[in-house]
């Protein structure tokens, strides 16, 4: 049997690779990729001069089980996503699955994400936490806001700049306009920035400022309400 590895590739500054991801990135027979032209980039960076195949979520449920069966017959294969850990929000889960299934070897190294950074910069809660990645565009957002009306856990959530206000809008209907929040951007990048406030306090920010970068936005759980000892 082979080895599947799940490496994490920088989100933002080339440092956050760690040493052992570049040692396994060479040693492997194959490396996929959400885009060979992004990861090339990198590669080439560290002078990594390897096999590439285009792993994504448009082709990953077609090209699995020839991957099992590469590993089946003793291939070492890494999985990368163009920023951040494979499986968070990224390609990557579906062919672990499929591996794991099939008794094959799954190492995850650890490394970049995004939301950790995020989290425990926010000045919430980290101690529990839900994340809960991007939410659904368009059928079934609604549905999932009003899942999380009872969360008392800080929650994570993933947004492009495009819909950042849009979310934060639709935050304030659902938790109230003066729950506490906090917005990342550009994580590990020469422009990071955090904003903490209310929902209603970030909202005007980006009403003013064009929100840019890719954000990861961080809201406080629903308060519990404290009980009475007195009879």
């Amino acid at each position: 049997m082979g080895i599947l590895y799940l490496v994490p590739t920088p989100v933002g500054n080339m440092e956050d690779i760690t040493f052992r991801a570049i040692r396994i990135l060479k040693e492997v027979d194959l490396i996929l990729c959400e885009d060979t032209r992004t990861s090339g980039v990198l590669l080439k960076h560290f002078e990594i001069k390897n096999k590439l195949m285009a792993h994504h979520k448009y082709n990953e449920h077609g090209t699995t089980s020839g991957l099992v069966s590469r590993l089946k017959a003793g291939q070492k294969i890494a999985c990368i996503s163009d920023a951040g850990t494979p499986g968070i929000s990224d390609p990557g889960f579906f062919l672990a699955r499929e591996a794991a299934a099939n008794g094959i070897t799954v190492e995850a190294l650890p490394g970049a994400t995004a939301f950790v950074p995020a989290l425990v910069s926010s000045g919430l809660p980290c101690d529990r936490f839900a994340f809960e990645g991007f939410l659904p565009q368009k059928k079934g957002r609604k549905t999932m806001l009003g899942s999380l009306i009872e969360e008392s856990r800080t929650m994570v959530f993933y947004e492009s700049p495009y819909r950042v206000v849009k979310s934060l809008e639709q935050f304030a209907e659902v938790f109230g306009a003066d729950r506490k929040a906090s917005c990342s951007r550009e994580i590990s990048k020469l422009h990071e920035e955090t904003l903490r406030g209310t929902l209603s306090e970030l909202i005007d920010h980006f009403k003013t400022i064009e929100p840019r970068g890719e954000f990861v936005i961080v809201v406080a759980g629903k308060e519990k309400i404290k009980q009475s000892n007195k009879k």
